[in-house]
């Protein structure tokens, strides 16, 4: 077993109490949306607009919008909001976005999910065109992944590429594990470390591989990236000394939200690791407003 390649910082950085350093996704965030300000303003701050669609009455639904909402505007981008009740039918949510898709003025859609009970989302999904589908979500969006095409990432897997890359891990040459093949995250994931100039080797695990193997597979991994959903997973002996560990996975428990990686174990062994909360769910928002800009210049309506 191959000592893994050494974890590089920029910067200094907080540490766990074990030594890893502590891949915190509330300060690269705030780095990201800072940046994306100074990029806009010093392009003459153009109208970028991303648009959030919102059905029904989900709570944590109305957290996430409104979050990404105020984050659009501390970014300086522009948000345009349509809102239904959870009596909405599937027409009228259709016809809102078909009106945000045929409107040269939004350059981002974001229908949040899930819809209310009785609602498709694949309808509703599909009217998003491909470059304004900023959530990554779309087939064709996927489809434009798998064929290395222009297009956006699912934000929850780029954020964790940008995680990977502002806290100095090496993925060139890297063993890398993935736990979990959702289409919104362990597959795109998956895709995103394999490609070209990435260079990861990369071994997908899930909810069917024998305990044995998922042992034995995250063992061999420089990088672990756990998205599967099952609550404190991974643990100490899964993970060789020096890897990057990437907690996606959030289950709820009597204790509250926790991940797929036993944190306080896992700290002690790995060379990086996120925390749960603050770790990959800040970066999805992060990755969503650097689409939305990227879908505003693949668009025309930007140039820096």
């Amino acid at each position: 077993m191959s000592d893994a390649p050494a974890i590089r910082p920029v910067g200094e950085y907080e540490r766990t109490p074990g030594g890893a350093v502590l891949m915190d996704g509330i300060r690269l965030r705030g780095e990201i949306i800072a940046g994306l300000r100074a990029r806009i303003e010093a392009a003459g701050s153009p109208p970028v607009c991303l648009a959030t669609v919102l059905v029904g009455d989900d709570r944590p639904s109305h957290s996430y919008v409104a979050s990404k909402r105020k984050l659009a505007g501390d970014a300086g981008m522009i948000s345009r909001h349509v809102e239904f009740g959870a009596d909405a039918s599937q027409s009228q949510v259709e016809d809102a976005v078909a009106a945000l898709a045929a409107d040269p003025d939004v350059h981002g859609i974001l229908c949040q999910l899930p819809l209310p009970s009785g609602l498709d989302p694949e309808p509703v999904l599909a009217l998003i065109p491909p470059d304004k589908d900023v959530d990554g979500l779309t087939e064709r969006s996927m489809g434009r992944l798998v064929r290395g095409l222009p297009g956006h990432v699912g934000c929850t897997p780029r954020g964790v590429m940008r995680l990977l890359e502002r806290y100095g891990v090496p993925t060139a040459g890297a063993r890398a594990t993935v736990i979990g093949r959702s289409t919104l995250t362990g597959l795109p994931q998956v895709l995103l470390l394999a490609r070209k100039g990435v260079d990861a080797t990369v071994t997908l695990a899930h909810s069917r591989t024998s305990a044995t193997d998922m042992i034995e597979v995250c063992r061999q991994a420089d990088i672990i990236v756990a998205c599967a959903g099952q609550a404190r997973m991974i643990t100490a002996a899964h993970v060789k000394p020096g890897a990057a560990v990437v907690d996606v996975g959030v289950s709820r428990s009597e204790a509250g939200i926790v991940g797929d990686v036993d944190f306080d174990a896992v700290q002690e062994v790995a060379g990086a690791i996120t925390p749960m909360p603050r770790g990959t769910g800040p970066m999805t928002i992060a990755s969503l407003l650097e689409n939305t800009l990227d879908a505003a210049r693949m668009q025309g309506a930007f140039t820096d």
